[in-house]
Formats: structure tokens, sequence, C-alpha cells
């Protein structure tokens, strides 16, 4: 009889790709999770929950991201600076004026694990106010590196 072995991924067969995801009229909550599961990379049959394997993140037009019902004006998000009577607070549609990249931030460093694997992945996410953003070599290079074996293997 053939015992099976688990297979454990190395760092070297990770490959890592550049997604680029527009925010326009997408709902936050919806969004946020589809982001979250890029970058921990659960859309790979290879997933490791303790790996760092999800692909980068670049989302633009966040200031154009919906949100459904009174959330605008219920929705409030609180920091405390650490000294007595330190406690702020923002509703949600001040800070999509104010700093739209701020709110898919918010929500999709909720959605990933809360330790040192977290914070990792949360550094491959990329949010942009706008339609621009400065990643254009990193995109580009990932659509030839996929595009590149499937020329090889036509020749």
């Amino acid at each position: 009889m053939k015992r099976m072995r688990t297979y454990s991924l190395k760092g070297a067969d990770i490959s890592r790709d550049w997604q680029v995801i527009d925010a326009a009229d997408q709902t936050l909550g919806r969004l946020a999770t589809r982001i979250a599961r890029l970058l921990r990379g659960k859309h790979k049959p290879t997933y490791s929950p303790h790996l760092e394997m999800g692909d980068y993140v670049i989302v633009v037009n966040a200031a154009r991201v919906r949100v459904t019902g009174k959330k605008l004006e219920d929705k409030v998000y609180y920091r405390h600076s650490g000294y007595h009577g330190g406690l702020k607070s923002v509703t949600l549609g001040e800070l999509l004026t104010t700093r739209p990249a701020r709110v898919i931030e918010l929500a999709v460093r909720g959605m990933l694990p809360h330790n040192r694997l977290g914070r990792k992945l949360f550094r491959n996410l990329k949010v942009y106010a706008g339609p621009e953003h400065p990643h254009e070599a990193q995109v580009r290079g990932a659509q030839k590196a996929k595009d590149a074996p499937a020329e090889a293997g036509s020749s």
C-alpha cells in the first residue's frame, strides 16, 4: 500500500501576481472580502494558511466606492491617541471625502489575520483614490510573465 505524503510548499514555489481592481460602483464590504481573499492567496490551489503567498493588489478609484443604507452618516470610525480624552471619531462620509483610500484599507485590514502575517499581507495592498497608479511596470511585467510560457509552448 502506497503511503500518502503531505506536500509542503517552499518559498521558491510561491508565485505572486499583480492584480488591479477598479472599486468604482462596487459595494465596500464585498470588495473588501475579494481583496482580502487575493491578499491571503485563498484563490490558489496551493494555499497554506501560515504562508505569505497571496498576490499584490492595486485598488483604483477608491473614492467612487459604494455603500448601502445610511452608512455614510451612521458608520463611525474611532481612534484613540492614548491620552485622557483622546478619543476621536469620524463618519464614513467624512472619511470618504478626505481620505477615500483609508476606507478600503480599514475594511480589508479587519478581514486579515490580526498577527504578524496579517501585517505582512497588508503591505501588499496599494489603494489609490483616482484611476492612476504608479505600478504600471509591475502589472505589465506580470502580464508578460504569464504570456511567455504560452508563447514558448506554441513554438
